[in-house]
Parts: C-alpha cells; sequence; structure tokens
C-alpha cells in the first residue's frame, strides 16, 4: 500500500505539471489582450500600454513567463490578480469554501440517492420500480447540471413562491440561510452524480448476485438483507472508481452553477477569470481544481482496501 501510495503521489505532481504548462501557453494563445481587458474603460495612450504590459512581463516569450512563475512559485509567490490587485492565494483562499460547501453536499446527496436506487433496483430486477429508476437515471444524465438549475429556480420561484437569497452568507454567519443557498445548486450538481452511479451500482449489484458466493450463502440459509449487505459492499468498487472521475463533472458545473446562483465561490471565480484575463488568477483557480481531483482520486485508490481486503494485501 504505501508503494502504490507513493506512486499515486509522484504520477499527480507529473500531472500537475502537464496541467501547468499546457494552461500556461493555452491561455495565452485564446485572443484577448488582459491590459486591455482591465482598461477597458480607460483612455490610456499605446506608449502606456506597451509600458503596462512590459511591467507585468506580459511581452517576453511564454518560455521566460513560465520560467518566472515557477521561480516565484517556489518561493510561495503565484503572483497577484489582475483584475483584483491582490496576491490569487488570498482570492483562492477566500472563495474555496464556499466550493467545497457545495461540492460535498453535492457529493453526499449524489451518494446516498444513487446508491439506495441502484441497490433497490438491482433486488427488484424488472419491476416497475426498477423501470422508474431506469428512466430516471437515463433522464439524469441527459440533462446539464445549469439547465436543471434554470429548472429548479424557475420552479420554486413560480409555482412555490420562493427564491434563495441572493446575498452569500457562510455557515457560520447563518447556517439556515447557508443551506438555502446551497441546496438548489447542490441538487443540480447532484442529478448527474446520482443517476451515474444509479447505473452502476445496478448494474454491479446484479452481477454480485448473480455469484457463485451470493448462491452459497443463500444454501446456507442466509437472510435475504445478509445477503443483500455483502452483495452491497461487493459492489462498491467500481462505484468508488466512478465516484473519483464523476468528481471533475462536478467541479466544472461549479463554474456555471455558482454563476448563476450568485455563489462567490472558485467556479465564478474561474468564469469571471476567462472574462478578464487574468492569467494568474486562473492558473491557480484551475491548478487547485486539478489538485482537489487527484486527492481525490488518490483518496478513492486507498479506499479499495478498505472495501476489498484481497487488494490490501496484494499491495503489500
Amino acid at each position: 500500500m504505501p508503494r502504490m501510495i507513493a506512486r499515486r503521489v509522484l504520477y499527480g505532481f507529473l500531472i500537475l505539471n502537464v496541467m501547468t504548462v499546457a494552461l500556461f501557453v493555452m491561455v495565452r494563445m485564446v485572443p484577448g489582450d488582459p491590459v486591455r481587458a482591465q482598461l477597458a474603460d480607460a483612455s490610456v495612450s499605446e506608449e502606456q500600454l506597451a509600458q503596462l504590459t512590459a511591467e507585468l512581463g506580459l511581452d517576453d516569450p511564454i518560455a521566460v513567463q513560465l520560467s518566472r512563475w515557477y521561480a516565484n512559485a517556489a518561493r510561495g509567490d503565484l503572483g497577484e490578480s489582475y483584475a483584483l490587485g491582490r496576491p490569487v492565494t488570498e482570492v483562492v483562499a477566500e472563495r474555496v469554501p464556499v466550493t467545497l460547501e457545495l461540492t460535498t453536499i453535492a457529493v453526499l446527496l449524489g451518494v446516498v440517492v444513487g446508491l439506495a436506487a441502484g441497490a433497490v433496483s438491482a433486488a427488484r430486477r424488472g419491476s416497475w420500480v426498477d423501470n422508474i429508476v431506469r428512466v430516471g437515471a437515463a433522464l439524469g444524465l441527459s440533462m446539464p447540471n445549469f439547465w436543471i438549475g434554470l429548472l429548479l429556480i424557475s420552479f420554486v420561484s413560480v409555482v412555490l413562491g420562493w427564491l434563495p437569497p441572493l446575498s452569500y452568507r457562510g455557515p457560520t454567519e447563518d447556517l439556515g440561510t447557508n443551506l438555502a443557498q446551497l441546496v438548489l445548486p447542490a441538487i443540480a450538481l447532484a442529478v448527474g452524480l446520482s443517476a451515474s452511479i444509479a447505473r452502476m451500482s445496478r448494474s454491479s449489484m446484479l452481477d454480485v448476485l448473480g455469484s457463485d458466493f451470493v448462491r452459497t450463502l443463500r444454501a446456507k440459509g442466509s437472510s435475504e438483507f445478509t445477503v443483500f449487505r455483502h452483495a452491497l459492499r461487493n459492489s462498491l468498487i467500481p462505484v468508488l472508481t466512478l465516484i473519483g472521475v464523476q468528481l471533475g463533472a462536478l467541479l466544472g458545473g461549479t463554474v456555471i452553477l455558482e454563476q448563476i446562483f450568485a455563489l462567490p465561490g472558485l467556479g465564478r471565480t474561474v468564469f469571471e477569470a476567462v472574462g478578464n484575463r487574468d492569467y494568474p488568477l486562473l492558473q491557480v483557480c484551475v491548478l487547485f481544481f486539478g489538485f482537489l481531483f487527484i486527492t481525490i482520486n488518490l483518496l478513492v485508490d486507498i479506499s479499495y482496501g478498505v472495501v476489498n481486503p484481497r487488494m490490501r494485501a496484494s499491495s503489500r
């Protein structure tokens, strides 16, 4: 297990470096001048624009800019936001908690609903419950999360006559308001995840329920609850893999949903940084998303040994 973890950490480090170089090059190939984007409403001469471009180091070759970014990052300096005039680490530290809270709630909703629906569907194969779960999962996978978010806003505002608060309040300030702000975007994020988990857990449960060890349990007179419990645990490995993979879609979904629901999170920051051509802020936000994705997948790999002891033994 320690050797596997070390190998995964090394791969993660290499992936982050590849992301850094690729993102550094791609954002600078996108049309648009970050200096003009910041001074769109100001009357400045071409000489002043050139001077500011030189001060920001944007007139240097990309290789020089990249080496300077790595040198500064090694000292803990990830740059300042062009639009906000603040260190990007401060901006990210302020906005990460909102995105983490939203994503955590969405994952909990998606896992609980998806596992329950998939397990019940497998246990009641061919019944009307199974048909409803299968159709619901297909619908959930076919609808983009931002469209679900807009539908939820329309439903609660027109049918229920209620709108979530538009000014964000943290959980330590007002927990009730905080949950009211996050429940709709969390549901919109969780729909696709729960649909994927329901389909995967149903398929995995059906495979396990048809295996030899389940037939042996039933032959020994074990109750259906005992059979169901053992089958559910043995069907979790592909579901864990799916959760790790789907995390990328969840993080990507926050970019639009936080904009729609006016949440001051990291996803909305990415959206604004792209519009402002704010290279330093965009770079750090995307790298943080990449770091979070790699870390969660590492934890998923470690959890395999908990779910399946044979994998833990084979990794020694």
